[in-house]
């Protein structure tokens, strides 16, 4: 009798949330299934308009209950072999806030190790962003207030959106940890992620030759902290930038949030660097400094992204969170992680399109053409003209890319499929 190769697939579903994330993967083989959730969240100016309803994130947390319910044996919980919640970014972990999710089961939680509430280095780092995220939101209401029509200005209010992003949201990392009340309907283990040994950084599953490679964030402080591209990896190159004499230079805040030198080391680590590394000389306006500083803690979170590989059988799934250059360098600069990222099927979109969540050359020399691409996509007016990167996108058009945005989903039969509502797109691939 010949041997029989039972067929195996993975499909990702990108659900519609608007600007955020929230992707289900299932793989199936046979009688076996494993599904995975990444993240479920969405940013507070960017929810989806859906028949020109704005959805809030607990519609998209019922459909994905549904959606395992429908999947799941008639008397049982419906079930989640892994949830991933990148990093603590509103748009990212917002919808476990949600209850719903108490009738959901989890196999395994998989957070960054800045969560690890027994690793001392990470709280100091974790603590360090969330306070400098709270001490800058409370210096932009500030700010606002002293304006003499009390209005917010466009600088401050992106500055105030960037900040509140970062404070993450305390009810659905607590649900995450199982801790203060909150949960799902079991109690799930917590990886954090990566492992000092690197051996437990590829999670293996029920299905045979379907494992998860655990590639970022970078545990090095100085990667971590790398957030922008040089120039010439750049986008969109801007011009030369000239360095500004020490008579141009200006403080980070106005006279009445500046803090005396000697009391400077009592500000989080953030903040300092922060102020280290805007162009103070080219800012227009204390409104336009403290929208940096919020800027640069922004992408430092991102940095802390989950960033891994989901390989099944051969075919490769990546998903890198928010992830900006100092989390790319930790991972090309490998060669084993640079191979595993070479030529994948499928491509998460980083930060939804931004400047600096894609790098150049991973799109030019690294992707390869014909892969799959997920555009988690809404409109956040501040952002319309910056996000996503049209230099990006086209880039990605010019290798053969397959693009699904999550705001304009097209069906390309038979690998794609969109909910005739809107409510979510998929890509299937067969493995065997």
């Amino acid at each position: 009798m010949s041997d029989v190769t039972t067929e195996t697939s993975v499909t990702v579903r990108m659900y519609n949330v608007g600007f955020g994330d929230c992707f289900l993967v299932s793989v199936t083989r046979g009688d076996q299934s494993w599904r995975m959730l990444v993240d479920c969240g969405v940013h507070s100016q960017g929810h989806a308009q859906i028949g020109g309803v704005a959805r809030t994130i607990a519609d998209v947390v019922d459909l994905v209950i549904a959606d395992l319910i429908e999947v799941t044996p008639a008397g049982s919980p419906p079930r989640l072999d892994v949830l991933v919640a990148t990093h603590h970014h509103q748009d990212h972990i917002s919808g476990f806030a949600v209850d719903a999710w108490e009738a959901v089961d989890v196999g395994r939680v998989i957070v960054p190790f800045v969560e690890n509430t027994d690793d001392a280095d990470a709280q100091a780092l974790r603590n360090s962003l969330l306070d400098t995220a709270t001490k800058l939101h409370g210096l932009i209401e500030a700010a606002a207030g002293d304006h003499d029509d009390g209005g917010w200005t466009g600088a401050l209010s992106l500055a105030n959106s960037f900040a509140i992003n970062s404070m993450g949201n305390s009810d659905a990392t607590d649900r995450l940890m199982n801790r203060n009340g909150r949960h799902f309907h079991n109690d799930p283990e917590i990886t954090y992620v990566p492992n000092p040994d690197g051996r437990s950084n590829v999670i293996e599953t029920p299905i045979a030759g379907v494992r998860i490679h655990i590639l970022g964030p970078s545990r090095d402080p100085n990667q971590l902290k790398m957030m922008d591209p040089p120039a010439s990896a750049q986008w969109l190159q801007a011009g030369p930038v000239k360095s500004p004499d020490a008579t141009s230079m200006r403080s980070l805040f106005a006279p009445l949030y500046q803090v005396p030198g000697n009391e400077v080391g009592e500000l989080p680590g953030e903040l300092i660097k922060a102020q280290a590394s805007l162009r103070i000389a080219r800012l227009a306006s204390a409104d336009d400094q403290l929208l940096g500083a919020a800027a640069v803690l922004e992408r430092s979170v991102n940095n802390t992204s989950v960033y891994f590989v989901l390989d099944v059988a051969g075919t490769r799934l990546l998903f890198v969170g928010d992830s900006q250059e100092g989390a790319w360098e930790h991972v090309l600069a490998d060669e084993e992680a640079r191979a595993l990222v070479s030529n994948v099927v499928f491509y998460k979109i980083g930060h939804h399109g931004s400047h600096n969540a894609t790098p150049k050359r991973f799109v030019e020399s690294i992707l390869g053409d014909g892969a799959y691409a997920m555009l988690p996509w809404g409109l956040v007016k501040k952002w319309r003209d910056t996000i996503p990167k049209t230099e990006l996108l086209d880039a990605l058009a010019q290798h053969g890319t397959h693009l699904i945005r999550a705001d304009a989903p097209v069906a390309e039969p038979p690998q794609v499929e969109v909910h005739p509502d809107l409510l979510w797109s998929q890509v299937t691939f067969t493995v065997s």
